[in-house]
């Protein structure tokens, strides 16, 4: 029965699509799952036993999970490097002396989230444009119809005047 709950938990541990890493209280990274590899480029053989910040660079919230036996929920990193955008969940397991993390790659609803924001920059920059070319339009409009006016003016003075200079 043992075997087959720990086959279970190998299967879990292998087919998760988040990634997966445990780290010790010396920030040495101890597991690995395949899909955390996946999202790092890595091969698990070559990173275990190395500090965790040779991959994720500044690991100062894991050692602050651990020092206050706190887990930080949902906080999203950027890992530019690796063109890789995560929502995390880290956690110390006290028992066992280690920090797990449980990594979610949100990198394609983050670049939507930006190509949405850039698509709104644009829009808005081109309704400034219209409405400025819109202007400029109604000022040339509003100076010829000024100048029609004056024309118009000057013509009627000077029909006023023969009419006048007749009478």
């Amino acid at each position: 029965m043992v075997e087959k709950h720990d086959n279970l938990w190998k299967l879990l541990w292998d087919y998760d699509p988040n990634g997966l890493i445990v780290v010790d209280t010396k920030m040495t990274i101890k597991v690995v799952n395949p899909a955390f590899c996946q999202m790092f480029n890595l091969v698990s053989e070559n990173i275990i036993g190395k500090p965790v910040s040779l991959v994720l660079g500044d690991v100062e919230y894991f050692q602050n999970v651990w020092d206050k036996n706190q887990a930080i929920r949902g906080e999203e990193k950027e890992y530019s490097q690796y063109n890789l955008y995560v929502r995390q969940v880290v956690f110390p397991i006290k028992d066992e002396n280690v920090i797990a993390c449980i990594m979610v790659d949100i990198t394609q609803e983050w670049q939507r989230k930006k190509e949405l924001i850039n698509i709104k920059s644009e829009t808005v920059k081109k309704v400034n444009e219209v409405v400025d070319n819109q202007m400029k339009v109604a000022q040339e409009i509003a100076g010829l119809l000024g100048e029609t006016t004056a024309i118009t003016k000057v013509s009627l003075l000077k029909i006023i005047s023969m009419v006048e200079h007749e009478t």
